[in-house]
């Protein structure tokens, strides 16, 4: 098992505007997530976000520290938001084992010192999305099973959004520092998963973009509203969205995502909600 951490830097409106296809991929695309037996992060200075994946198949894959963290373990100064989108596998921390079937999630406040993840079945494997930001003090760890989220119905068929919101990790269904996580469902018949687009200038986004069949994919939309750009997504990608840009996609299929927020403030509604017909 190797773990690995890529860091990302933060760019401003005024670099981003001048980059070219490769170049935004490079800067804001996290790919090669889901990866056998191994942990690959990627260290985002937006808001110190870190975002990884491990699919555990032979035994049971370690969190260990790494060094752009300068800490003695991972969870010392952190918290870390992990949400299975596979087949059932079980986390053992300091002892204490959570099982989590497909679509659950666990919350692991900050002082976890050994943290470990395997599968139920080599099979049919866990594919545990992770996303941990920095924390200032430790909250209980909390399993979030299918009766525990909040459940939102939004959009329409006649304006292509109609989508299921869940909110797994938020301060209304477990305490935070400031990790916020959920997942959104696009229905069948509709592809925009947020529009109208909006930005929160107090908390930057991730976006994981998962069940995109393999002849299919989204385009992610990013940037200022009168300067956007597009992002290609396939299945098991994220994207990192800055405070300052706008979050949007579209698929050419129904299609899941993940999304994830730290930052100012918990209040999930803070938000700068922008015009459809004002966006260039």
């Amino acid at each position: 098992m190797n773990t690995n951490c890529e860091v990302r830097y933060a760019a401003s409106p005024r670099e981003v505007k001048r980059m070219d296809t490769t170049e935004l991929r490079n800067e804001f695309l996290v790919d090669n997530l889901m990866v056998k037996d191994d942990i690959h992060w990627v260290y985002s200075h937006y808001d110190r976000y870190m975002v990884g994946g491990v699919v555990p198949i032979g035994s049971s894959v370690n969190l260990e520290t790494v060094d752009a963290l300068k800490a003695d373990y991972f969870l010392e100064r952190r918290e870390l938001g992990i949400i299975n989108i596979g087949g059932t596998g079980t986390i053992l921390v300091d002892g204490t084992e959570y099982v989590l079937e497909h679509k659950e999630a666990l919350y692991l406040g900050q002082g976890n010192k050994a943290v470990s993840f395997s599968s139920v079945s080599a099979d049919s494997p866990a594919q545990f999305y992770l996303n941990s930001t920095p924390a200032h003090k430790a909250f209980p760890n909390k399993k979030i099973g299918s009766d525990d989220v909040e459940v939102i119905e939004l959009g329409s068929p006649e304006t292509a959004n109609a989508r299921t919101l869940r909110k797994y990790i938020v301060n209304s269904v477990v305490d935070v520092c400031q990790l916020q996580m959920g997942m959104t469902t696009i229905k069948p018949g509709s592809s925009w998963n947020t529009m109208p687009a909006h930005v929160h200038d107090r908390r930057m986004e991730v976006y994981f973009y998962f069940e995109v069949p393999e002849d299919q994919a989204v385009c992610h939309f990013m940037g200022q509203t009168n300067e956007t750009r597009h992002i290609w997504m396939a299945n098991n990608e994220a994207v990192i969205s800055p405070p300052w840009s706008i979050h949007s996609g579209s698929g050419t299929s129904s299609y899941s995502f993940i999304w994830g927020m730290a930052g100012e403030n918990l209040d999930y509604g803070d938000m700068d909600v922008c015009n459809t017909n004002e966006l260039k």
